[in-house]
């Protein structure tokens, strides 16, 4: 909420994602591939991942090598099921990387709640 009940803008919202792009502004992670990451480091799974965040197994496994290709390391390593089925872990450049932007995501969080503030109560003042 942007302001009290019944001032100018109180069903307002600042909104705002982040993403990592290359030079040539294309896109190599956003909160989508590191929600799957969160999801496979989580549940051990890429397929159990792709199934909580309702994406096909092929979209994430598409998604997954083309982001390993632009930024040239792997994100997971996998073992093919057996008697105790298989199971997707994360590598540690991937666990560090996601470690990293939850804290940037944190800081920013609390940058973005302090300057919308400031702008919400600078509109928001009588005139």
């Amino acid at each position: 909420m942007a302001g009290s009940k019944n001032s100018l803008y109180y069903d307002v919202f600042l909104k705002y994602k982040i993403w990592l792009s290359t030079n040539d502004n294309k896109n190599i992670i956003g909160e989508g591939m590191l929600c799957l990451l969160d999801e496979i480091n989580r549940l051990g799974s890429l397929k159990a991942a792709s199934d909580k965040m309702k994406i096909s197994y092929r979209k994430a496994w598409g998604n997954l090598k083309e982001t390993e290709e632009i930024i040239g390391f792997k994100l997971i390593t996998k073992t093919r099921g057996g008697i105790s089925g298989g199971k997707s872990e994360l590598t540690s450049e991937a666990k560090e990387l996601l470690i990293a932007y939850n804290e940037l995501k944190k800081d920013f969080d609390l940058a973005i709640k302090n300057i919308t503030k400031k702008f919400f109560n600078k509109i928001n003042q009588p005139k």
